[in-house]
């Protein structure tokens, strides 16, 4: 599955550091507005990898945040060092 372009570096950092479990509300927040299929797949993707690490949803229409990332390929390590180099260019 190809993962949709996030809607900017804060955001992403925002959402995978203030919560431990994402919906399509943070899913929107994230890669701005998409079809329900594409939030379907997207969670899918994240709860198939969550059951292989035995890792238990609270929320029922929820996914392990940690997960997702890594499912994703969004990488938090790259995007604070992204981030990073913005400010330190005085870009952001």
């Amino acid at each position: 599955m190809n993962t949709p372009q996030i809607t900017s570096i804060d955001n992403a950092l925002r959402i995978y550091y203030t919560h431990s479990e994402i919906g399509n509300k943070e899913i929107t927040t994230l890669f701005g507005r998409l079809s329900s299929a594409t939030y379907a797949k997207l969670k899918k993707s994240a709860k198939e990898e969550m059951s292989k690490r035995d890792i238990l949803s609270y929320g029922l229409n929820k996914v392990n945040t940690s997960v997702a990332f890594a499912v994703w390929g969004l990488d938090v390590a790259d995007l604070e060092k992204r981030r990073k180099k913005l400010k330190d260019l005085n870009l952001q």
